[in-house]
């Protein structure tokens, strides 16, 4: 028999129910299935996540709310959720319209050159993947070379490109490293767009710019009301700019309200003198000395410490003279240290912490921390009017030189004194130098910080030369980039080294990271001989060859690739 079509237009007949044994239970099904949509739209905002969740995991795992699992579990989601979208749709009620926010402001800076432009975009959308077995293959890795790129763009004074801003934004909310240049360069449209978007709020507190001492004729009244109403990181932000400007104002803002601030705000506030700390803060420290928060009068103490014609330097000076003496009995004289037998209130007053942490005995902890509090000058005149590096030079008895030395590393950074941070560190080639010694190789690395960028170099350069690279991490940390030709010279000729020596090559990794970043990309050239896989020697680590070749094509790879970065922000069309 054949069909005959329906005509066009004409209603299509619904099909017949057959009963049959399930009619009953399908029936039931719709109903169960209307009243979990019901359930579901009645449940609000909790209700819709819980449908998502649902919707994510799958039903077999996650029962709808006011569902039932089973085969039907499935559908009654897609119900659940179709009512919840039209209630969620329906339940918005107009509002009035907000206004228009204000149009960007215009950022006079000259363009990037479209090539700068179009790597730019790449550095921000890489996305490094490892390669096998962890390794991290041969391509550059571009993200790590975006700080010196901002670095560069900033130099030169580039504007940011509008449409590139918000995932520059992105990239320094996730990067605290990032914030200061990537801020910069974004400039003050970057501020604009973070008064839009909660997720960029960061840089109305850390942009220049973001939250600075306001300007013009009502400038004071303007910052008075932003320090008693703003928020919190705006008023540091604030404090910190007029310390820059103004020391004194900041002071007085600061003096206005310090004793209705909470402990940790008082504590924040007084870390922001450090910009610009002077003689003239020393009253003002001197009252922070009897807060009632401890944390609040060591950072008081400390920046106290850090004049060395302070009164507080004066008495700690004092104190650590008397444990402190020469005993000229001894061939050669040598340092005999005397630890406080008691940290009395006055101590405890001026920043001395009385309760030693765990394993470290009471005496060395006060003496410690008189010993760094002292001014430096005070001690050639207690041994003798011997420089400082013959005071360092000098025996210290009875087990108390690294304590004594460590005390002096900390103050010689606190005070910034170059001449004692020379002392310490001692020779790079010196055989102490590359061991525990008295000095660690972390309290070098914070000495290295008081030397000028080439003095640095130079140090931290005969160190990898007499001592290899397996305890220079931290001291290249130091080092001002790019790396100064002889300390990348010591560096490339380490690693080679040890390449030709089969050592460990992961064991290098991370100052291959930092060649990559460091390295003056004029190194390049010096490198292609080191790219060929090299022959291994028996007791060399399995497949140690083919990753020192590896290694050695990302780091040309990344030099050249740095050499072109700077070329394209020097020259060519901008747009």
């Amino acid at each position: 028999m054949t069909r005959t079509p329906a005509p066009a237009g004409a209603p299509t007949p619904a099909r017949p129910t057959v009963p049959g044994p399930h009619t009953a239970s399908a029936t039931t099904t719709a109903q169960t299935d209307a009243t979990t949509a019901t359930q579901a739209s009645a449940s609000g905002a909790d209700g819709w996540q819980e449908l998502v969740t649902s919707a994510l995991l799958g039903t077999d795992r996650r029962t709808p709310p006011g569902g039932a699992s089973g085969p039907g579990a499935a559908a009654a989601l897609l119900d659940a959720a179709a009512a919840e979208t039209v209630r969620r749709r329906a339940g918005l009620r107009p509002a009035r319209a907000a206004p228009r926010p204000e149009p960007a402001p215009g950022d006079p800076r000259p363009p990037l050159p479209s090539a700068a432009a179009r790597r730019l975009t790449m550095l921000l959308t890489d996305r490094p993947g490892a390669a096998g077995g962890g390794r991290r293959g041969s391509a550059p890795d571009l993200m790590e070379l975006l700080p010196q790129w901002l670095a560069t763009a900033n130099a030169r004074g580039y504007a940011a490109p509008p449409h590139a801003l918000p995932a520059l934004l992105d990239a320094a909310r996730g990067r605290t490293d990032l914030r200061p240049a990537a801020l910069a360069f974004a400039g003050p449209r970057a501020l604009w767009l973070a008064r839009l978007n909660p997720d960029w709020r960061f840089a109305l507190r850390a942009a220049p710019g973001g939250a600075t001492a306001p300007a013009g004729s009502d400038a004071e009244e303007r910052v008075r009301r932003l320090w008693d109403e703003g928020l919190f990181a705006e008023r540091v932000t604030l404090l910190a700019s007029l310390r820059t400007r103004d020391p004194a104002g900041a002071r007085k803002l600061l003096t206005s309200t310090w004793a209705t601030e909470r402990a940790e705000d008082r504590l924040m506030f007084l870390d922001s003198l450090r910009t610009g700390l002077e003689p003239a803060d020393e009253p003002f420290l001197e009252r922070a000395l009897a807060d009632r928060s401890r944390n609040v009068r060591s950072t008081a103490a400390e920046l106290l410490s850090a004049l060395p014609g302070s009164a507080l330097a004066a008495r700690m000076a004092a104190r650590a003279a008397t444990c402190v003496s020469l005993d000229r009995a001894l061939v050669p004289p040598a340092i005999t240290v005397e630890a406080p037998h008691e940290c009395d209130a006055s101590m405890e007053r001026d920043g001395v912490v009385a309760h030693p942490p765990a394993g470290r005995g009471e005496r060395s902890w006060w003496f410690g921390q008189l010993a760094e509090a002292a001014p430096l000058g005070t001690w050639p005149a207690r041994l003798a009017g011997r420089t400082a590096e013959e005071i360092v030079a000098l025996p210290v008895s009875d087990g108390w030189q690294s304590e004594l030395h460590a005390a002096w590393c900390r103050a010689a950074v606190r005070q910034r004194d170059g001449v004692w941070a020379r002392a310490l560190l001692g020779a790079p080639t010196a055989p102490e130098a590359g061991g525990p010694g008295a000095v660690s190789l972390a309290e070098r690395a914070k000495l290295l910080g008081t030397l000028g960028a080439g003095e640095r170099a130079e140090w931290v350069a005969g160190f990898i030369a007499t001592h290899g690279l397996s305890e220079a991490f931290q001291l290249l940390g130091m080092c001002g980039v790019p790396w100064a030709a002889p300390l990348g010279r010591a560096v490339v000729d380490a690693l080679n080294i040890a390449r030709d020596a089969g050592s460990y090559p992961w064991s290098f990794s991370g100052v291959m990271g930092l060649a990559e970043r460091c390295l003056d990309p004029s190194e390049a050239g010096r490198l292609d001989g080191l790219l060929a896989v090299p022959d291994e020697p028996e007791d060399a680590s399995p497949g140690a060859g083919g990753y020192w070749a590896e290694a050695f094509q990302r780091l040309v790879t990344t030099l050249r690739l740095r050499a072109a970065m700077t070329e394209e922000l020097r020259t060519g069309q901008t747009g």
